[in-house]
C-alpha cells in the first residue's frame, strides 16, 4: 500500500468497507442510506484517482463500485490497526475487522465468500421508487429495466423468496390480452405459474 492510500480519511475508508460489505454498486442516495455516509467531492475524486472506485454518471447522479484494486485494499483493511482518531465507532469497527480476519483465514474462506449483494432489499427499493410508494402493481418489465444490471437469476430467486412474506404478491396477469412481448419474456415462474405483476402493501 502507498503513501496515499495510507493517509485515506475515516469518511473514506468507511465508503470503501461499506461498498465491499454491499457487493454491488451503490449511489449516494444508498450510500447514506446504508452507513450515514457519501461519497463526493473530492473524496470522490481521491478514490478514483488511487483505483480503488469507479464512479459512473446515470441519470445525474454518481454510481460507486469498488474496485478489483479496492476489494484488494479492503482484504489487507482486515488486518490493519485502527486508525489514529478513528473514536471508539472506529474502534469497535476495527475490532470486528480484526475478527473477520481470522474467521477468513482459519475457515479459508475469501471476502466475495461472506459479502454478496441484498437482492431482494434492490428489488424493494426498486419497487418503492417506481410506484413512489403507492403499493399498487408492478409489471415484471419495468422492474428487470430498473434492475439491468443484476443477473435475471439473483431477481428471481429474490421475487421467491419475498413471495414468502405476507404483503408482497407476485401475480400472474388477470387479462392475459394486456400482455406484452416484454411481461412474457419478465415472467417469473413460481408453483409453475409464470407471474407478471409485483405488489408490496404498503404500510399502513
Amino acid at each position: 500500500m502507498d503513501n496515499s492510500e495510507e493517509r485515506l480519511t475515516a469518511s473514506e475508508r468507511y465508503a470503501l468497507l461499506v461498498l465491499m460489505a454491499e457487493a454491488r454498486e451503490l449511489t449516494n442516495a444508498e450510500l447514506y442510506a446504508v452507513a450515514g455516509i457519501k461519497l463526493d467531492g473530492k473524496n470522490r475524486r481521491r478514490l478514483n484517482e488511487l483505483g480503488l472506485v469507479t464512479s459512473t454518471m446515470v441519470k445525474r447522479a454518481f454510481v460507486h463500485e469498488l474496485s478489483d484494486r479496492g476489494a484488494v485494499w479492503c482484504d489487507a483493511e482486515l488486518s490493519r490497526a485502527r486508525p489514529e482518531r478513528s473514536g471508539s465507532a472506529g474502534g469497535a469497527l476495527y475490532a470486528v475487522l480484526a475478527g473477520l480476519r481470522r474467521y477468513l483465514d482459519d475457515s479459508e474462506l475469501a471476502l466475495a465468500d461472506i459479502f454478496r449483494p441484498d437482492v431482494a432489499s434492490q428489488v424493494e427499493a426498486a419497487y418503492a421508487e417506481l410506484t413512489r410508494g403507492r403499493g399498487t402493481p408492478l409489471r415484471l418489465a419495468e422492474l428487470r429495466d430498473r434492475l439491468g444490471s443484476v443477473p435475471r437469476a439473483q431477481v428471481d430467486q429474490a421475487l421467491e423468496a419475498l413471495a414468502r412474506r405476507s404483503h408482497i404478491h407476485v401475480r400472474a396477469e388477470a387479462d392475459q390480452k394486456t400482455l406484452t412481448a416484454q411481461d412474457l419474456e419478465a415472467a417469473v415462474v413460481l408453483g409453475g405459474t409464470p407471474r407478471h405483476l409485483l405488489t408490496i402493501e404498503a404500510a399502513r
